[in-house]
């Protein structure tokens, strides 16, 4: 409790910063992963190819090089910053928003496989029925497909999102201040392993319990009746 105590600013401040990455990164592997899974559903066999590709790679990569390709390859190779550089935090801000590119790229991925599903799940007649009534494949995914499979996979998204949520630890790898990093540093400073370890854990199980069971009851909530 001591050393709860003592850190408490730091933990939160920590927990925050993974709460954002998590949101940040959410917002935009559901909308990417949205697009590519419309690209894999797509009649257009290159779009199809390319959504596949993209899922087939990103899938197979490990989260780590993503990231650190994210900050070596984007950032110090090729000098491309996403803050301002006459900011004193010029730096923290550009490898947190790094890192939310790298947790967007890889997570829809997953997404994309989810939303795909979902769709799948609807019956063939109803894409075959709008079709015959005039609709183009863009109308057919906004209007009858993509409604009802972000309501069947709303338990899976969660899935998806929870892991993402854990999966945030990575960007300690190019020095983003969440919690995993605080983890390290509490342990180097207090060699409290356990105790240490206990904290971040609650942490962690505090932040995804909660979203494992909105999305279960929403699940269950709003399911298509067939």
């Amino acid at each position: 409790m001591e050393i709860f105590t003592e850190y408490r600013d730091e933990i939160f401040a920590a927990f925050w910063t993974t709460i954002q990455l998590t949101v940040f990164s959410a917002v935009g592997a559901l909308i990417l992963g949205t697009i590519l899974a419309a690209m894999r559903l797509s009649p257009v066999p290159m779009l199809n190819w390319l959504g596949t590709a993209y899922v087939n790679v990103v899938r197979n990569t490990p989260l780590t090089l993503i990231i650190l390709f994210c900050s070596f390859g984007i950032s110090q190779t090729l000098g491309i910053t996403l803050a301002d550089r006459q900011s004193p935090t010029s730096i923290e801000d550009s490898n947190f928003r790094l890192a939310v590119l790298g947790l967007t790229v890889y997570t829809a991925s997953f997404v994309c496989e989810t939303v795909r599903s979902g769709v799948n799940t609807v019956p063939l007649g109803q894409a075959e029925a709008a079709r015959s009534l005039g609709l183009t494949f863009g109308q057919n995914l906004r209007m009858i497909l993509l409604p009802q499979a972000f309501r069947a996979v709303l338990i899976p998204l969660g899935s998806v999102l929870i892991a993402l949520t854990k999966n945030t630890t990575i960007a300690s790898a190019i020095g983003v201040a969440e919690a995993a990093l605080l983890m390290k540093e509490m342990i180097e400073n207090t060699a409290a392993l356990m105790t240490v370890g206990t904290i971040f854990a609650t942490g962690f199980v505090v932040l995804t319990l909660p979203l494992g069971l909105l999305f279960g009851w929403l699940g269950r909530r709003l399911a298509v009746a067939r």
